[in-house]
């Protein structure tokens, strides 16, 4: 084996040979082992050259498809955080495929001094090359999410072959792609796809990790979506998305990996420099720091992490197609020691990186350690999942007293959280519901959890919902139950579509999805988990009526602001006001807030040669029906009605409109030029 070349890292094919690169500042020497297609390890090969931490070496008329794994020589010292173990395959951290399952087994165990290798994925090498073709061009402000699963989205769908189903090719189906472009979103988010492993609590419960949380390798789709070839697969994938006019964007687990906790198995970064790549607890170097309640956190302090972080956002932008990417407990991405900042220089390092200038970038700006809770910190160009839109939105629908002023504030765009800091509302991306939580149609049917299949005696899952049942726990056959229910989730989808900044839709939420009150279906990959496509037949007509909405936010500026207007604002000779107001038409007042459960949001245009466009979004949380007045608003405007969540009764002579309990409308009015 000739010496080769320290950069790039991983394993890179050249016109001769594969170019392998590991760092290791450990190590004091590192074999590479091939394996042939049937798992048998046929050759070891030392790494004969070392620039700084990086390891590397050049093996001439290899090519693609070799697959490899590496084995490390150096230090056992557990109480100082040296994992080295040479009886342990390891998984190369850049392999950009994976094959083989991980089996739990005491051999993946560091101190175990058996071969691991039987037990472990190993890495396949690839080619790599720049994605091919034109991407959307869409704009932040034109932006709706919609979360799915690549496996829950397509085991059920009717269309889809058996074949394809649960796997990448099932969301290149022509009936899926032209529902997607009919539903009127724009960006495909796709739950983990890195590859990943199960933890062994839930192997003894004969279940499985569905949601993916759980990576081993930042470059490698996971098998289990992708068949044989699962790279070429997600690529076609995304190109297809990408003739539909859609996005992807992808949800990645930098935060943690799947080794778990100081118990758990040693697959790749744990016995190749497991004080680089984890913060260990200062106390006791055997234990991990768990920030992200998954056993160990990643080290973002560390330059072996920083590195692989960016190389791995590149090559999914870059090479992979991928269009932006919502960071999992991005929080752990701030974090010194001490610590979170919105000046960690990964955070930067991300946000002003040019090869991914044109990513979209969204944080789930929270993690289960001291001080984790950063909605509104992140530094610019990310945006951030907003989980005060859900609460207030959800609180403010079940009847809670005094909500109205924080529904405001959030369909304002929460300029309270991300003004100050000069972000534009499209930073805040709304969610009523998302992968984590209850369904939209379990918001109105349990008062309660059900998690019980998870195994874990209930205990699992977010306890506070601010979900409400309506007097029956799960599903009835009382027809004005189901009214009520079928009315507050149009209701709530309606807030969030009609409100400033950036809608995320959780997929299913548009025909009644159901999980049996699962707020935590992450072991779930069976019909909990699994859409239920059959509810899109039962209601056809629920369907349309997000697909109008989302329509409408499209047709109406107004409803996607490039900046926070208070009141009336002039600019460039256009007048723009957002007001919020009574059911009299008056303008709303401190002490009104806190009382009363309806309150309308007035967003108007006025050009200068008179022109006016207005809308009015209306809302009625109360049981009982309610008479709104809109003659006092953009006088001289002629309204009509273009939403209403149950039937209304609107006078256009004299621009009255008695709304229904529990009930939300959209009234858009204009005055011609000069008028």
């Amino acid at each position: 084996m000739e010496r080769g070349q320290p950069a790039p890292l991983g394993a890179s094919i050249t016109a001769d040979g594969v170019n392998f690169a590991l760092h290791s500042s450990v190590a004091e020497a590192v074999e590479l082992c091939l394996f042939d297609g049937d798992g048998r390890e046929i050759r070891r090969l030392h790494l004969p050259g070392r620039t700084g931490d990086i390891w590397h070496g050049f093996s001439p008329g290899l090519g693609t498809g070799q697959r490899y794994g590496y084995r490390v020589w150096g230090p056992w010292q557990p109480d100082e955080g040296l994992l080295c173990n040479p009886a342990k395959l390891l998984l190369d951290p850049y392999a950009r495929q994976v094959v083989g399952d991980f089996h739990w087994h005491e051999a993946t165990r560091g101190r175990s001094r058996v071969d691991s290798a039987r037990y472990v994925p190993k890495g396949v090498v690839r080619d790599a090359a720049p994605f091919p073709g034109p991407r959307p061009s869409i704009r932040w402000s034109e932006a709706v999410f919609y979360e799915t699963h690549v496996r829950g989205y397509t085991m059920r769908h009717p269309a889809v072959s058996a074949a394809d189903r649960g796997r990448f090719r099932g969301l290149c189906n022509a009936a899926v792609l032209e529902y997607l472009k009919a539903l009127g979103i724009t960006t495909v988010e796709l739950m983990p796809v890195h590859a990943y492993v199960d933890e062994q609590h839930l192997v003894r419960r004969g279940l499985r990790n569905f949601w993916g949380y759980n990576p081993v390798a930042f470059f490698a789709p996971a098998p289990r979506f992708g068949g044989t070839d699962p790279v070429s697969e997600f690529r076609e994938m995304v190109h297809t998305i990408h003739d539909a006019g859609l996005e992807v964007v992808l949800d990645v687990v930098y935060n943690h990996t799947g080794e778990g906790n100081h118990d758990g198995p040693t697959i790749s970064f744990r016995g190749i420099d497991n004080r680089a790549y984890y913060r260990l607890d200062p106390a006791d170097a055997t234990r991990y720091v768990d920030d992200t309640g998954c056993g160990n956190t990643l080290n973002a302090d560390s330059a072996a992490v920083q590195t692989i972080v960016l190389d791995s956002l590149v090559y999914w932008h870059r090479d992979m197609g991928v269009d932006g990417f919502r960071f999992d407990l991005a929080t752990v991405l701030g974090r010194h020691a001490h610590g979170f900042s919105r000046e960690h220089p990964l955070l930067r390092a991300i946000g002003s990186n040019p090869l991914l200038a044109s990513a979209r970038l969204v944080a789930e700006p929270w993690d289960p350690g001291p001080g984790g809770y950063q909605l509104g910190n992140f530094p610019p160009p990310f945006a951030e999942l907003n989980d005060k839109f859900r609460d207030g939105a959800r609180r403010f629908w079940r009847g809670d007293l005094k909500t109205s002023g924080e529904l405001a504030r959030r369909m304002h765009g929460s300029a309270d959280l991300f003004e100050a800091a000069a972000r534009p509302p499209h930073a805040s991306v709304n969610k009523i519901t998302s992968h984590d939580g209850f369904t939209l149609a379990d918001v109105v049917a349990y008062n309660e959890r059900h998690n019980e299949a998870n195994g874990e005696n209930n205990r699992d899952g977010n306890p506070h919902n601010f979900s409400r049942n309506y007097g029956v726990e799960g599903p009835t056959d009382r027809a004005d139950l189901l009214a009520l229910r079928r009315q507050q989730r149009l209701n709530m989808l309606a807030t969030l579509l009609c409100a400033q900044g950036t809608p995320f839709l959780l997929a299913g939420d548009e025909f009644g999805n159901s999980q049996g009150g699962n707020n935590n279906a992450y072991a779930q990959d069976n019909d909990t988990g699994w859409l239920d496509w059959a509810q899109l037949d039962a209601d056809p007509a629920f369907t349309e009526s997000v697909r109008s909405l989302i329509a409408l936010r499209r047709e109406f500026p107004l409803l996607r602001l490039d900046r926070y207007v208070h009141g009336r604002e002039t600019r460039d000779g256009t007048e723009t006001a957002v007001c919020w107001i009574n059911p009299d038409g008056g303008t709303r007042t401190d002490e009104d807030w806190d009382f009363g459960h309806a309150f309308g949001m007035l967003l108007e245009q006025r050009k200068a040669d008179g022109a006016v466009t207005a809308l009015a979004v209306l809302m009625n949380a109360w049981s009982g029906e309610l008479r709104y007045e809109l003659g006092p608003l953009a006088p001289g405007c002629r309204w009509m009605l273009r939403f209403a969540s149950a039937p209304v009764d609107f006078d256009a002579r004299t621009l009255t409109m008695t709304l229904p309990g529990h009930a939300l409308a959209v009234m858009a009015g204009n005055r011609s030029p000069g008028g």
